[in-house]
């Protein structure tokens, strides 16, 4: 499962935000309990069956605590584990191993999170045709980690923000004056932009088609007449893409996929995919050694 190109240069800023948030002036628990000195090895354990994704935001989560402190991933960035599996250790300060702990897994659970949804929806598409993507619908500041999250599990990014893709959704096209009206407008000002314009009814898909836009959203149409829509773009010389969107579940996800879709967004597993669950378990023969 290819997890694509992570961006560092981003994550460390992330991280350090992270850290200056939970560590602050310091782990008094740690310095109180543990002494100064002891050296030993920690564990990362998955608790529930998932799919890896975010090795190397733990890496540097403990580097940046203290350099000294060895990370060795034990499986692939997008492999597949099961409970009891080890993911990766880290040798070194245990005072440092503890002060990294919470930090490098709440990055790690959260990308594993939303890796493994996006693996379950990948994996109810198959044999479809129909391309899994991904929404806006992320947590303020880690858009692009979770958009990696989502290639780590096979899906694919829609646009990362309102900077590279224009997207007519439907109060822009109110603002406009119409479906119709606001293609054209946008075609004028971005000519250069992929264009897609999100509809709501069989009229306006019909609207929308003779503009030319480069892709259709069908917004939160039943099974039946997102068959009427693909239908009608399919009967054009030059057809748009097709995207189907609003309110996809699990439970709906398949009955969406009709013939003549091309993809398929869905925000769930990027806004509600739930934590995968690990643990860090200090190695006790080696605790204060």
């Amino acid at each position: 499962m290819a997890a694509g190109t992570l961006p560092l240069d981003l994550v460390t800023p992330l991280v350090e935000a992270a850290l200056a948030e939970d560590v602050g002036s310091g782990d008094v628990t740690s310095r109180a309990t543990v002494p100064e000195g002891a050296e030993g090895s920690g564990s990362i354990v998955a608790k529930e069956a998932g799919v890896v994704c975010g090795l190397p935001v733990a890496r540097i989560v403990f580097e940046r605590v203290d350099g000294r402190l060895l990370f060795e991933p034990d499986v692939q960035e997008g492999a597949r584990v099961a409970p009891g599996d080890l993911l990766a250790r880290v040798r070194g300060p245990v005072r440092a191993i503890l002060t990294a702990e919470r930090t490098a897994l709440n990055f790690l659970q959260h990308l594993s999170g939303i890796a493994t949804a996006t693996a379950a929806a990948v994996a109810a598409l198959e044999g479809t045709g129909v391309r899994l993507l991904d929404t806006r619908k992320t947590v303020p500041g880690l858009r692009l980690l979770a958009k990696y999250a989502v290639r780590t599990g096979g899906g694919g990014n829609h646009r990362l923000g309102l900077y590279d893709m224009v997207m007519i959704k439907e109060n822009h096209a109110a603002a406009a004056g119409g479906v119709a009206a606001a293609i054209r407008l946008a075609r004028q000002a971005c000519p250069s932009h992929v264009l897609e314009v999100e509809v709501t009814d069989l009229k306006e898909v019909v609207q929308a088609l003779a503009e030319g836009p480069d892709r259709i959203l069908l917004d939160n149409f039943a099974p039946e007449r997102i068959r009427e829509a693909a239908a009608l773009v399919r009967a054009r010389e030059d057809p748009p893409e097709i995207e189907v969107s609003g309110g996809v579940t699990f439970d709906t996800l398949r009955s969406v996929a009709v013939p003549g879709v091309d993809f398929v967004s869905m925000g769930a597993i990027t806004h509600s995919a739930p934590a995968l669950d690990l643990s860090l378990e200090l190695d006790p023969s080696r605790r204060g050694s």
